[in-house]
């Protein structure tokens, strides 16, 4: 199993566009530009692989007024990873159900609720989970979830999550508020390469760019190149238009042997 974590106040990548590559899977991390007034990074991620039980688990985190929200929300799914990886490893029929019951039972909890409103800032926080032909996620606030397929594109269907502003976890909380607002969903991969890719906004709010445009980065992985090269590309060219943001991609193929929905008709 291939675990990796890491906390932006830890290693910032300011001006260091940084890749790193587990088989299919590239993590890529830029901490935005010095010259355009970047001193720190505030991102984070976890992944998780378990290639024998066909899953990956990923978290994406983009904080803001410090780091701290993003170091909690990482230090408690970290310390639940026994839990949660014993529910991923369960048939596909209750694995997603009783995960949608955990995470909520883990925001939820009194404890961590106080250790959040003792922190400063707050974090927006993107969960994905493929396991087999199917893709679980759980959103809150605006980090970005897209799955580039050739049917799906031919249908101008790149996006799986829905973008929330003013929507956190951390001293202003979601999971404070009478009715917690998040959003969560799953998914039916198509047969065939499936690309899933993980963001938070210093690509997509890049000036000069077209990157708020998904079409335009499926774009960049269709090229003949690795993955590992496409997603440093979309790095280069972000440092080379002058972000000042951090940007934070996780990034990763999934080839799907069996047949997926499809009309009755056809």
């Amino acid at each position: 199993m291939f675990k990796f974590s890491w906390i932006g106040s830890e290693t910032h990548f300011v001006d260091l566009p940084h890749i790193q590559q587990y088989k299919n899977l590239s993590i890529g991390r830029f901490g935005g530009n010095s010259s355009a007034g970047q001193y720190k990074n505030e991102d984070g991620c976890i992944v998780w692989m378990n290639e024998e039980q066909n899953w990956e688990f990923v978290m994406i985190l983009d904080a803001h007024n410090s780091a701290e929200s993003a170091e909690l929300v990482e230090e408690t799914i970290t310390k639940e990873e026994h839990n949660l990886t014993s529910i991923f490893n369960k048939p596909l029929s209750e694995a997603f159900l009783e995960l949608d019951h955990h995470i909520l039972h883990i925001f939820q909890n009194p404890l961590f609720l106080a250790r959040c409103s003792e922190v400063q800032g707050e974090t927006a926080c993107l969960i994905v989970l493929r396991k087999d032909k199917y893709i679980w996620w759980f959103s809150v606030g605006d980090c970005i979830l897209h799955l580039f397929h050739s049917e799906l594109a031919d249908m101008q269907q790149y996006q799986l999550n829905q973008r929330n502003f003013y929507e956190w976890i951390g001293n202003v909380n979601t999971f404070e508020l009478d009715v917690p607002c998040y959003s969560t969903g799953r998914r039916e991969l198509r047969k065939g390469m499936n690309q899933l890719f993980m963001t938070t906004d210093g690509l997509t709010e890049c000036p000069h760019t077209t990157f708020d445009n998904p079409k335009d980065i499926m774009k960049v992985f269709d090229h003949s190149q690795s993955p590992h090269d496409s997603v440093l590309q979309l790095l280069k060219e972000i440092e080379a238009k002058g972000v000042r943001d951090s940007t934070t991609i996780v990034s990763w193929t999934v080839d799907i042997d069996q047949n997926a929905s499809e009309p009755s008709n056809k």
